[in-house]
């Protein structure tokens, strides 16, 4: 048993996808009126589902739990910091010190929360 996708509810998994095409750098490996999906990496999948047609229905709204990604160093985190808000997307949290390391916290057009961290004194 692998637990290797990840499925976020969203309004458009159109525009949703172009979001991601610009945060993960790819482009969908599927895309349909109602579904895309990432391919992040060998193991890991994201899948962008119409909140109108998944089964069974979404019972809350987006921002209760976060897509984390993991970066090598603070560098990494400020840089990729910089292009989001150049970019235009929602910063949620500015770049901070945290028990488990570096991070910032971005929004996707749903409300779903991106971190990006690098891991540090664990």
């Amino acid at each position: 048993m692998k637990a290797d996708y990840i499925l976020l509810a969203v309004d458009s998994p159109a525009e949703s996808a172009n979001f991601y095409q610009v945060v993960l750098g790819a482009t969908p490996i599927e895309l349909s009126p109602t579904f895309a999906l990432f391919k992040m990496n060998e193991s890991t999948k994201l899948g962008l589902w119409s909140r109108k047609t998944i089964e069974p229905k979404v019972v809350v709204d987006a921002g209760g739990s976060e897509l984390a990604i993991s970066v090598d160093d603070r560098e990494q985190v400020d840089a990729l910091h910089a292009e989001w808000s150049k970019k235009g997307i929602t910063i949620l949290q500015e770049p901070v010190a945290m028990d488990f390391g570096y991070t910032f916290t971005g929004a996707d057009p749903d409300g779903h929360r991106l971190r990006v961290f690098t891991p540090e004194g664990i």
